[in-house]
C-alpha cells in the first residue's frame, strides 16, 4: 500500500457476516454516517455513506447503527482517507439485539398502580350492582299501597317510594358507567406501558468495521453497499413542432427519470444518480440442459405421503414463480413549460449513468420524484396514419433518427403538439440511429371514410356445388383538407388462411397495395400516398375466400 502525508485507506480483508465473532480488537467506537451519494437502478440501488471520525493509535471497532436492514451484507465495501496509515480488516453485518427500556423499574411501578386503580374501580362495579339489585328487590317485595295494618297509602307516599327506588337503580348505572370508562382508558394506558416495557425489535441493521491506525488521526470512511428495494422508470415527453412555411417541423424528446424508493432509510440531500445497468439479473447467461425425443413414460405409483406434500408444494412454487408486476404511476401534466436541470451522461460501451445536478432528497415513503435527465431535439417527417377498418380517424404521426448515444428504454411518452397535451403513448426501445415513430393525436384536416361496396356470401360450383364462398369490397376515401401536401397511409385486413382447405385470394378490383405484412403482421396491407392539398383520392379493396361446402369457416383476430 503507498504510503503519503494523507494515506488511502484500504480493505486488507473483507468478510461479510452475521454470525461469524469478530477477532480481539480494542474497544469498541461508535460512528455515525450519513448518505451521500446514491445511484439507482432499474431493479435497486447503490448507496454510498460517510463516516469522518477521529481515531485512536491501534486497533479499534467502528460501531455504526444506522444501516437500513434492506441493505445485502455480501455488496457491504468499505474505502477512505487517513492522515496516517490505515488498515480495514473484517466488516460485520448484523441486526443489533432487541435491548430492554433502560427505565424497567419505574415502568413495572407504573403498570402496578394502574392495576391497583383498576381493581378498586372494578370494586366499586361491585358495589353498584349489589346497590341496584336491592334496589330492585325491594321493589319488589315490598306490598304496594299497603300501610302497616294493610290500610291503603296515599298516593303521594306511592311516588315518594317509586322515585326513591329509580333514583337508587340510576345512581347504580351512573357509578357502573363511570367506572367502565376509567377501566377502558386504565387498560389502554397498561397496554401502552407493556409495549414500552418489551424489548422492541430493531428497526436498523449494525455494521462493524475493524480498523488499525498506525497512529492517531482522523479519517474519512466511505461505506458502499447495495439495496433492492428501490427502482427507477424512463418517462418521456415528446414536443411536436410541426413548422410553418418558414420552420421544418422538430420533435424535443424530454427524457426523464422516475425514482422510487422503500429501503427504510431516507435520502436526504445526496448526489443522486441513475444508471442503466440491471444488477438483478445477475452476471451471466442460463445454462441450458439437453432435450430428449422419447416415448410417453408410464407414471410409477406415488406414495400417499408423497401425494400430500406435493400437494402442499405446489402453491409455494406457483407464487415463486409468480413476476411481480408493477406499474408505475402515470407523469403529472405540465402545463406550463419550464427550464429544468439536466443530467450529466457518463456513457460506457455497455451502460449509461446520469448524474442529476445539485442534491437532492426523496423520502422512503415519499413517492415517486420525477426528475429530468437528458433531452434533444431532431428534425422531424410528419405523415397521417389511419385504420378506417376500426377507426376512420386520421393520426398525425412524427418519424424522427435517435441520435443520443444512449439506448432509448421503453416507456411511457407524454405528448405534446404545438404546447397542447393530447394525449399519451408508449416509446419502444431504439438505439442510437434507430427511426422512432410517434403518434401525436388526431389530424381533424383529413378525413378518411370506409364504405362497403358488397358483401355476399354463397356457393361455387359449375354442375354439382362443391364450395361455399366469402366475397367482400371496400372503399375508403382520403381528403386531404390541408393546403400543404402530407403524406397518407391506410391500413386494411386481408384475412389469412392457416389451412390447405380454406384458399383466400384478393380481387382485380383492389388498388395495389405498396406494402404488405407490414410490421410483420401477416394479412395487414397499407397504401401509402403523398396527398396534394384539396385532393380527393379513394381506396379499393376486395378480397374472396372459399372453402368446403360441409364446413364452416369464421374470421376472428390472430392469437
Amino acid at each position: 500500500m503507498r504510503i503519503t502525508a494523507r494515506c488511502l485507506a484500504t480493505t486488507s480483508l473483507v468478510l461479510v457476516t452475521a454470525a461469524l465473532a469478530s477477532p480481539s480488537w480494542a474497544a469498541d467506537v461508535d460512528a455515525t454516517s450519513a448518505i451521500d451519494t446514491v445511484t439507482v437502478y432499474p431493479d435497486g440501488a447503490t448507496v454510498t455513506r460517510v463516516m469522518s471520525l477521529d481515531l485512536a493509535s491501534g486497533d479499534s471497532t467502528l460501531v455504526a447503527k444506522d444501516f437500513p436492514l434492506s441493505l445485502d451484507p455480501s455488496s457491504l465495501r468499505v474505502e477512505g482517507e487517513a492522515g496516517a496509515k490505515l488498515t480495514i480488516g473484517t466488516i460485520d453485518a448484523r441486526p443489533p439485539r432487541a435491548a430492554p427500556p433502560v427505565n424497567l423499574p419505574e415502568l413495572d411501578k407504573r403498570i402496578e398502580a394502574l392495576k391497583d386503580q383498576r381493581a378498586d374501580l372494578q370494586g366499586a362495579i361491585d358495589a353498584a350492582h349489589a346497590r341496584r339489585k336491592f334496589a330492585q328487590h325491594f321493589a319488589e317485595a315490598s306490598p304496594a299501597g299497603l300501610g302497616e295494618k294493610g290500610e291503603a297509602r296515599p298516593i303521594t307516599e306511592w311516588r315518594a317510594a317509586f322515585t326513591a327506588v329509580a333514583e337508587e337503580v340510576a345512581a347504580a348505572d351512573t357509578t357502573i358507567r363511570d367506572a367502565f370508562r376509567k377501566q377502558r382508558e386504565i387498560d389502554r394506558q397498561i397496554a401502552q406501558l407493556e409495549a414500552e416495557r418489551s424489548a422492541k425489535p430493531p428497526s436498523k441493521l449494525e455494521v462493524r468495521i475493524d480498523v488499525a491506525s498506525a497512529a492517531a488521526t482522523k479519517a474519512t470512511l466511505r461505506v458502499t453497499y447495495a439495496v433492492r428495494n428501490a427502482r427507477w422508470l424512463p418517462l418521456y415527453d415528446a414536443r411536436l413542432d410541426t413548422g410553418a412555411k418558414d420552420r421544418k417541423p422538430q420533435v424535443e424528446l424530454v427524457r426523464r427519470a422516475e425514482v422510487t424508493q422503500s429501503t427504510g432509510e431516507d435520502w436526504s440531500n445526496v448526489t443522486l444518480g441513475v444508471s442503466t445497468v440491471r444488477i438483478g439479473r445477475g452476471g451471466s447467461a442460463p445454462e441450458l440442459n439437453s432435450l430428449v425425443a422419447q416415448y410417453p413414460q408410464v407414471p410409477k405409483p406415488m406414495a400417499v405421503g408423497a401425494m400430500q406434500e406435493q400437494a402442499r408444494s405446489a402453491p409455494m412454487q406457483r407464487k415463486m414463480q409468480s413476476p411481480a408486476m408493477a406499474v408505475p404511476p402515470d407523469q403529472a401534466d405540465m402545463p406550463v413549460r419550464a427550464d429544468e436541470q439536466q443530467a450529466v451522461a457518463e456513457i460506457g460501451d455497455f451502460q449509461a449513468t446520469f448524474k442529476i445536478p445539485g442534491r437532492v432528497s426523496l423520502g422512503a415513503a415519499e413517492g415517486a420524484k420525477s426528475l429530468k435527465i437528458a433531452a434533444m431535439t431532431v428534425p422531424a417527417d410528419l405523415m397521417v396514419r389511419a385504420a378506417p377498418v376500426m377507426d376512420p380517424t386520421a393520426f398525425l404521426e412524427a418519424s424522427f433518427k435517435q441520435t443520443d448515444d444512449t439506448t432509448l428504454l421503453p416507456g411511457k411518452v407524454a405528448i405534446y403538439r404545438d404546447g397542447v397535451f393530447v394525449g399519451r403513448g408508449k416509446l419502444s426501445a431504439s438505439a442510437k440511429d434507430d427511426i422512432v415513430r410517434l403518434g401525436f393525436g388526431a389530424d381533424d384536416k383529413v378525413k378518411v371514410e370506409r364504405a362497403v361496396l358488397k358483401r355476399n356470401e354463397g356457393s361455387a360450383g359449375l354442375i354439382v356445388t362443391t364450395s361455399k364462398t366469402d366475397e367482400r369490397s371496400f372503399k375508403t376515401t382520403v381528403r386531404n383538407g390541408h393546403d400543404f401536401p402530407i403524406h397518407v397511409a391506410i391500413e386494411d385486413q386481408l384475412p389469412v388462411s392457416e389451412s390447405e382447405e380454406i384458399a383466400v385470394e384478393m380481387l382485380p378490383a383492389t388498388t395495389p397495395p405498396t406494402a404488405s405484412n407490414i410490421r410483420d403482421k401477416r394479412g395487414v396491407l397499407e397504401w401509402s400516398f403523398d396527398a396534394k392539398p384539396g385532393e380527393v383520392r379513394d381506396i379499393n379493396f376486395a378480397w374472396r375466400i372459399r372453402w368446403p361446402k360441409d364446413k364452416s369457416v369464421v374470421i376472428v383476430p390472430a392469437g
